[in-house]
């Protein structure tokens, strides 16, 4: 394992596990394609991080992709999902992951400790995050059932309308401020991950959402897999007011790999350098300091650049950093010191 191990804020192994792209024994043994398995993880220093459990909506990605290589788009953002099947979806993708566990592909976490100790094993550091909370229930009776499983992180909404609130869509160009916020049940359940020490992720929260979680939430304001609007103004990407509120409660940002909120052009072409995510590094550096950018890849849900390919292809993004002037200290707090930090704080480990 490298000197300088990476935890991502993001990926979503196991959405290709639950549409049948990749099976537990190829991730432990490096039989599937797409992002990540064991022994790619091993090469690249990939040492784990946020496993997303999301709900897929029926609208077809590789026409979503088609339609964000378009030089400006606005895609309509899909149906609610129906609360049964997202809670057999999601059920399902707990038993994905305990499979992940039981072949030797993955540690689930649940403490920071937890992870410190397998940052330097073969087997990857996996906490479990759920992406859009179609699947928990008003009285909160999944959520604490989930809880006890290893639910550590979760973000209320993907881009579609939840019970919760409202997310925002793939448009560029375009600010997040799109639509209205939280709903009552939304601000319940902010307070709720705040009494359970789960992680409230902020990544596809609209303007108004990430607002009304900023004066509720009394833990480190997060977005896992978000990029800076400054430098690419997509809809998905964060504000330099929101970064401020970010860097003021001690929380932090997990850098996105996804062409599409890279790029300045915000299309979803992976054929760019590494100068493109560096950019994007200055610019939340000088926003919120260097304790609180990290790595939100987007793994195996997103078209990433063509010099990381998938995360074997780390180390040439830890090559690039230096050569950009980050020295030791910075790329651990980069590749896997920021995200300890705020977990620790967060789950108040």
């Amino acid at each position: 394992m490298t000197a300088f191990p990476v935890f991502d804020g993001h990926n979503d192994l196991v959405l290709r596990l639950l549409k049948g792209d990749a099976t537990a024994e190829g991730v432990a043994n490096g039989l599937n394609d797409g992002h990540i398995d064991k022994p790619r993880a091993v090469k690249g220093g990939f040492a784990g991080g946020m496993f997303a459990i999301y709900v897929p909506s029926p609208r077809d990605a590789a026409a979503r992709e088609d339609e964000m290589q378009k030089p400006s788009y606005d895609l309509p953002l899909p149906d609610p999902l129906d609360e049964d099947f997202a809670v057999g979806w999601t059920e399902r993708g707990f038993d994905a992951l305990d499979d992940l566990e039981r072949v030797g592909a993955v540690r689930i976490c649940r403490t920071v400790d937890e992870i410190s100790a397998t940052l330097g094993a073969a087997e990857m550091a996996a906490v479990v995050h759920i992406e859009g909370a179609e699947a928990i229930d008003r009285d909160f009776a999944r959520l604490h059932a989930y809880h006890a499983r290893g639910l550590r992180s979760l973000g209320p909404v993907w881009s579609r309308e939840t019970i919760w609130g409202h997310g925002v869509p793939f448009r560029f160009p375009s600010d997040p401020d799109i639509g209205p916020g939280l709903t009552d049940a939304g601000k319940a359940l902010v307070r709720e991950c705040n009494r359970l020490r789960i992680l409230i992720d902020l990544s596809h929260l609209n303007a108004k959402g990430f607002d009304d979680v900023a004066r509720i939430s009394d833990a480190p304001l997060v977005a896992t897999h978000s990029n800076a609007w400054a430098v690419t103004p997509h809809s998905r990407n964060l504000t330099d007011r929101q970064l401020d509120a970010i860097r003021d409660s001690g929380g932090m940002v997990g850098i996105n790999f996804a062409s599409a909120f890279l790029r300045p052009d915000g299309q979803m072409n992976d054929d760019f350098g590494l100068d493109i995510v560096l950019r994007h590094f200055d610019h939340l550096v000088e926003r919120l300091g260097e304790d609180r950018v990290g790595i939100g890849s987007d793994f195996d849900g997103a078209l990433v650049p063509k010099p990381i390919t998938d995360c074997a292809g780390l180390p040439n993004l830890v090559a690039a950093l230096r050569t950009h002037g980050a020295d030791d200290a910075l790329l651990k707090k980069v590749t896997h010191g920021n995200w300890l930090r705020v977990l620790r704080l967060t789950w108040g480990d």
